[in-house]
């Protein structure tokens, strides 16, 4: 259980807010691609364990970059203490993970006395996502650590596989930002794509400055399923209807998604009938 509730904004927020600056902060390309500046490639590199490994102490991480070699364990930990939580420096605060809200405490293990578990947020793993360049063997293994986290979309990833194949890799583009606030292009679909993005946007709106895991985690999930609708390239088709209707087999995710639907259905039901009014004036 988290110890206390996350605070962060809805999608849009962190595309225009916490993205930005995790880059500025934290590094804008994958330590792998090149190297980087020392702390971006010391953050990166404990997001990645964080990714591939879940919820994880500073001593489990620490056991885990140093491969079991204890010898160095303690100064590795407090290395990644200083990462989690910034430092200061003349008097001015360096943010930490924990401050741009990448990381967030899940609860504490005592196994060695009380410690903090930290994972990622939601934030942290799009951010892992857009910038660690991370294969989609890896996006695997993190979407079955987060399976709790993103219930519908990690802990449906395997059944979502099965049917859509590398699809679910889509992701990756999604986790940039992308067609969040540019969904003209949704028009390539013949499925009501554009006006269930639109309502998407509007439903969370609200949530800029804060909003609870759950409905972050939801809004991304429906941003996910929405976007399968859509042609994966210029040249292809989206989602054919068979593996389309053999996603909503699963009757969780049928009721979820519709349920979203029918919400959609009604705000514009709603609107024409202020539209209809108006006309007749």
């Amino acid at each position: 259980m988290l110890d206390e509730p996350i605070v962060y904004g809805n999608l849009q927020s962190y595309k225009l807010y916490v993205l930005p600056m995790a880059k500025r902060l934290f590094g804008n390309y994958s330590f792998r691609r090149k190297s980087a500046i020392k702390h971006h490639s010391n953050v990166q590199k404990m997001l990645e364990i964080l990714a591939l490994h879940g919820s994880l102490t500073t001593w489990g991480m620490a056991k885990i970059a140093l491969n079991d070699d204890i010898t160095n364990i303690r100064t590795k930990e407090k290395e990644y203490r200083r990462l989690l939580k910034g430092r200061k420096d003349r008097g001015k605060h360096s943010p930490g993970v924990l401050d741009v809200g990448l990381v967030v405490t899940d609860g504490k293990n005592y196994n060695r006395g009380p410690a903090d578990v930290y994972r990622l947020s939601v934030h942290g793993i799009l951010y892992c996502l857009d910038v660690l360049e991370l294969t989609n063997k890896e996006i695997d293994k993190m979407a079955h650590h987060y399976s709790n986290v993103l219930p519908m979309m990690f802990g449906k990833w395997e059944y979502l596989k099965s049917i859509v194949s590398n699809d679910v890799y889509r992701l990756k583009t999604l986790a940039g930002g992308m067609f969040l606030d540019n969904i003209q292009v949704t028009k390539l679909s013949k499925f009501p794509v554009f006006e269930l993005l639109t309502y998407l946007s509007i439903k969370y709106q609200e949530f800029f400055e804060s909003i609870e895991e759950k409905k972050l985690a939801d809004q991304l999930s429906y941003w996910f399923y929405t976007h399968l609708f859509l042609p994966s390239g210029s040249k292809q088709a989206g989602l054919d209807n068979t593996k389309l209707k053999k996603i909503f087999e699963d009757k969780q995710i049928k009721d979820w998604y519709y349920g979203f639907v029918e919400e959609s259905i009604q705000f514009y039901q709603d609107r024409f009938t202020v539209m209809k009014k108006l006309a007749k004036h």
